[in-house]
């Protein structure tokens, strides 16, 4: 094949592979709420004969041994699981907004919210992003660990996806972005160079797409476009199995600066002429910050015609014992920068 034929083939073998995962995950779908609305069953039948007959606990211990009694290999129905079911009833009995959410996740998913999580608004955010980016039951663990609810609220998504595309791809792209990426999995302590991050996330390219959300597909990365006899290199594509398009990401260590979106917006033009093909849909192209300012952001983007999306990114958690107190916090960065901004 050659070179332009290899990409496009590329192309077809990722949305080959798409729509087979695609309707794996619909029949495992069915099957997972199928089992948890026999779970919340079971529960509401042990909450109700015990108001109904002031049964304590021994009752659940007497039912798990005469089920596997009865039932002969078949797992799922020790005690402590059917204390689980019992407390999978109680949580969600009286909020059907809710209870729909939770019969669309994961069992083990599902008991790691209500361990987890006690506001319900908080609960549905966590919730609704299971569904939605396919969490497993680690990556949910982690974004409960990284308060990835608290970020949600703080931070709202920025990007012209509104303007740039179709309403209903619109919405399933601004869902596709977060407003903030944790990349503290990278263990990047100090500065380092754009190339530098971008080998590191090269290295843990399992768990940024971990991070991204569900239906990121990784391509390549410095992916070559050319135009006449000029080359030119996006930091990170992927192909999105969800909104059918390709993604270009340009990793920033810098704060967000205008010409960013003006260089986006080229890679994105370049993209959907020579290797976007006639099914797809337009391409998509986010830009990863550590710092930005949302004005300029707002201001940059406004002129663009390409959908960009523009998101900071953290690559720590929390400082080492010993560099606490001792470096400048994010508004004093942001005050320093205003400074040198005025002094130029």
């Amino acid at each position: 094949m050659k070179p332009k034929e290899i990409e496009t083939y590329k192309i077809l073998f990722e949305k080959v592979v798409g729509i087979i995962g695609e309707t794996r995950i619909k029949a495992y779908k069915s099957l997972t709420k199928y089992q948890l609305s026999l779970n919340f069953e079971i529960g509401k039948l042990i909450v109700d004969s015990q108001i109904k007959h002031g049964w304590g606990k021994h009752i659940v211990t007497e039912l798990s041994k005469d089920i596997n009694q009865v039932i002969d290999g078949i797992t799922g129905y020790s005690p402590q699981n059917l204390w689980r079911m019992r407390q999978f009833y109680l949580e969600y009995r009286e909020n059907e907004q809710l209870q729909e959410l939770a019969l669309q996740v994961p069992w083990g998913q599902n008991l790691l919210i209500i361990q987890k999580v006690k506001d319900n608004i908080e609960k549905q955010y966590y919730l609704q992003a299971t569904i939605e980016m396919g969490w497993s039951r680690a990556v949910l663990l982690n974004q409960i660990k990284a308060n990835a609810y608290e970020h949600h609220m703080i931070n709202s998504k920025q990007h012209n996806f509104e303007k740039t595309l179709p309403v209903n791809l619109s919405e399933q792209a601004i869902e596709a972005l977060k407003s903030e990426y944790n990349l503290d999995f990278l263990g990047i302590t100090k500065p380092v160079s754009e190339r530098q991050l971008e080998n590191r996330l090269i290295e843990n390219v399992r768990r940024l797409l971990m991070e991204l959300g569900y239906g990121f597909c990784f391509i390549g990365n410095q992916y070559r476009l050319k135009l006449n006899q000029k080359e030119y290199f996006i930091d990170l594509l992927f192909y999105h199995r969800i909104l059918k398009c390709l993604i270009a990401v340009e990793l920033k260590v810098v704060e967000f600066e205008p010409e960013f979106a003006g260089k986006m917006n080229f890679y994105l033009e370049l993209l959907d002429d020579t290797i976007k093909t006639k099914d797809d849909n337009p391409s998509i192209g986010i830009i990863l910050c550590p710092e930005k300012d949302d004005i300029e952001v707002e201001y940059a983007l406004r002129s663009s015609n390409k959908p960009i999306g523009v998101a900071e990114y953290r690559l720590t958690q929390e400082l080492p014992e010993k560099l606490k107190g001792k470096l400048p916090t994010k508004l004093e960065i942001k005050e320093l920068l205003e400074r040198y901004k005025e002094l130029d």
